[in-house]
């Protein structure tokens, strides 16, 4: 009876448009808390707004949601000058580098560090896309249980979702991809002519930097905070819902 009580809650909510103003995430969330606290049970009512839509079509309808994300984010990142000329994006030479980009610049070397820069920008590109089925899998795994927790989370609730489930198999799954790209778009043979170079003036410390690594946390973090943006639109913005179970579900 409650899970009744809680769809018919939330069709009720999303299927007005008494409140101009409040976004359909906030007011899922105030319902829900009401349906919780509620001693009085309305079985007629319940039937009826249930039968707007079933608790399947809304679990459908926030995968849909999702897949619209982690679409845009594939798409955003995993192009040409995705990450090297986005300022949110663009992966930096590792903090050991740093020093080392100063010192060739000085000597007129500069373009070798200013190179790889871009080499790690265009290797993040390369595999970010490699992402997307790690995301589509993590996304049809999602129970209603999950659904219903992300109503009553925080404004980047799904993203952590998302986080909680591909972060590490992200790690895992695309370290070789990376490697591979790193390799592939030069951006290795380039890191052993910086090195070379650094290493033939006198009285440097040695220099090691992971690369692989760098490019990985570097592309986690981009990937997830430009899906934080775009669950911000979507708890915002319901005209972003573009097929007709997100219109059926989630419009007021």
């Amino acid at each position: 009876m409650k899970k009744h009580l809680m769809m018919a809650g939330l069709s009720c909510l999303l299927l007005s448009s008494q409140v101009a103003h409040a976004n359909w995430w906030e007011k899922g969330v105030d319902m829900y808390k009401e349906m919780q606290t509620s001693q009085q049970n309305d079985d007629s009512t319940a039937n009826d707004m249930s039968s707007q839509f079933s608790a399947e079509e809304l679990q459908k309808a926030f995968r849909q949601a999702l897949n619209i994300g982690a679409e845009n984010v594939i798409a955003k990142l995993g192009v040409e000058n995705g990450f090297n000329l986005d300022p949110k994006a663009h992966i930096s030479l590792p903090s050991s580098l740093q020093s080392v980009h100063k010192m060739l610049d000085r000597f007129g070397y500069g373009q070798l560090t200013d190179n790889l820069e871009l080499k790690l920008n265009q290797a993040a590109e390369e595999a970010t896309p490699q992402a997307k089925a790690l995301f589509m899998n993590a996304i049809q795994e999602m129970s209603f249980d999950d659904v219903r927790k992300i109503y009553q989370g925080a404004d980047d609730s799904a993203t952590l979702y998302l986080k909680s489930k591909t972060a590490d198999k992200i790690r895992t799954q695309m370290g070789p991809i990376v490697n591979a790209k790193l390799q592939e778009v030069g951006a290795l043979q380039v890191y052993e002519q910086i090195r070379a170079k650094y290493q033939s003036y006198p009285l440097v410390p040695n220099i090691n930097a992971d690369l692989q690594q760098h490019v990985l946390d570097k592309g986690i973090d981009s990937i997830f905070l430009y899906l934080a943006e775009q669950e911000k639109a979507i708890r915002e913005d319901p005209a972003k819902q573009t097929t007709e179970l997100l219109k059926k579900v989630f419009q007021k």
